[in-house]
């Protein structure tokens, strides 16, 4: 796919991996819609810089477990750009609990993870499907996380959500065919972010020690690596992995 006046849908646009596909996407020649749920700011700055590389840009509020807000959202991004070309499910919500306390990580914490995490990306791809399904198709990259590969995260419900992300991106790359090339992108540690702020210490630690390249993953080969899969016409229902080489996810890349 040429991105080259296509337009992309970037949940969590607003943070820090998100920041930089947005800017990825726009430097390859896409228009942005980005979402975010309360920091207007960091919108805001993104589109900023998307519009500073000469590209249209939109932010747009979402709280993706609200099945209203995604139709509000879609709503939105339909007045604006007419639809997208490219969803991005990059929003996610985590919580440093460490695997052990399994007390710790009551029900309400489960769900809000699970529903953020896996059925908000679901939601996002069905209500936007006309869309993505149009024309020649599109594209959808799903953010996902090494802790679906393997059983080390925040927490134990991340790790889960993950795994399920990437086993939804599997499921959608079937039932979204021909039209439509969905993919994963699974990051490790990103230093700096303020999801690797959540993270356990020792888990951090551990994938700095593990890292075979001596440093974890970055949110510029995390973006490079989702601009890939976009343009990549025979690609679909795989996952690649940036986390500077941590030998427990290298079977799954």
């Amino acid at each position: 796919m040429d991105l080259q006046d296509k337009i992309a849908f970037v949940t969590g646009g607003s943070g820090d991996i998100g920041g930089a596909i947005c800017d990825a996407l726009a430097t390859a020649g896409a228009d942005i819609a980005l979402s975010y749920v309360g920091n207007h700011d960091a919108a805001q700055a993104a589109v900023e810089r998307v519009t500073a590389l000469g590209r249209r840009a939109i932010a747009i509020q979402l709280d993706q477990r609200e099945e209203s807000s995604i139709e509000a959202a879609a709503a939105q991004l339909r007045s604006a750009f007419g639809g997208c070309d490219i969803l991005v499910n990059n929003a996610a919500w985590n919580i440093g609990i460490p695997f052990p306390d399994l007390g710790d990580l009551d029900a309400v914490t489960w769900d809000r993870v699970l529903e953020t995490n896996v059925r908000g990306p679901y939601l996002l791809a069905r209500e936007l499907q006309p869309e993505l399904t149009a024309g020649d198709g599109g594209r959808i990259v799903n953010i996902a996380s090494v802790g679906g590969l393997a059983p080390s995260s925040s927490s134990i419900a991340y790790s889960c959500s993950k795994a399920a992300l990437i086993h939804l991106t599997h499921c959608l790359a079937v039932a979204m065919a021909p039209k439509v090339a969905v993919n994963c992108v699974a990051p490790g540690l990103v230093e700096g972010t303020r999801m690797a702020g959540r993270l356990p210490d020792a888990v951090s630690a551990a994938a700095r020690r593990q890292a075979v390249l001596g440093k974890v993953g970055s949110a510029v080969d995390i973006a490079a690596a989702t601009v890939m899969l976009c343009q990549a016409d025979t690609i679909s229902g795989q996952t690649i992995v940036v986390d500077g080489g941590m030998p427990a996810a290298m079977n799954f890349g």
